[in-house]
């Protein structure tokens, strides 16, 4: 299976719709209004020029698609993200992630995972760039906790998380932390 991952774009909005049903945001308050969904596709778009992160979307590619930001034979099949966010008085990079169900369960999420993570270790450092990528997944959301795991995260424990960030709304999370710096590569964090 070949799982790339293209920076969001406005054929993403597509996707966006397709996640944004009760079965795919159970865990995170459910589906949004449209106006609240075409506000978060802004801010997706938005991100790479603020500094704050970069959204993608994961394809599943076709045959002789590699180097290719959209090719024929892709299908968008989820959304991953990292952007930046205060943390317990670190600046951290924070991650979540979002497969379709006909494609849930097959590696596709774990493939994308790893995918992201290579490329924040592989990004140039400065010492502005945070140093861990966490992700918060709701403490009833099974596969995104076993996905930590498999991802090589530390769990830290439960927490109060706020979701939607300025929203108010506290969901109860596990608290997975990564260290991205090269030489934490293959190692336990």
């Amino acid at each position: 299976m070949d799982v790339r991952l293209a920076p969001w774009s406005e054929p993403a909005l597509a996707l966006l719709r397709r996640i944004n049903t009760p079965e795919m945001r159970r865990h995170v308050g459910g589906p949004e209004s449209e106006d609240a969904l075409l506000a978060r596709h802004r801010r997706y778009l938005d991100m790479p020029a603020t500094g704050s992160g970069r959204m993608y979307a994961v394809l599943l590619a076709g045959p002789g698609t590699a180097g290719e930001e959209w090719a024929a034979g892709e299908e968008m099949v989820g959304s991953i993200a990292y952007f930046r966010r205060d943390w317990r008085g670190e600046e951290i990079y924070e991650t979540g992630w979002n497969v379709l169900p006909p494609y849930q369960g097959r590696g596709v999420a774990a493939a994308a995972g790893a995918a992201l993570v290579a490329l924040l270790r592989g990004a140039p450092r400065t010492p502005r760039t945070p140093r861990h990528l966490h992700a918060f997944p709701s403490v009833d959301n099974a596969p995104s906790n076993a996905l930590c795991r498999r991802l090589g995260f530390r769990l830290l424990g439960p927490c109060d998380f706020e979701y939607p960030r300025g929203s108010g709304t506290m969901m109860r999370s596990n608290d997975w932390c990564l260290d991205l710096t090269p030489e934490a590569a293959g190692q336990p964090d």
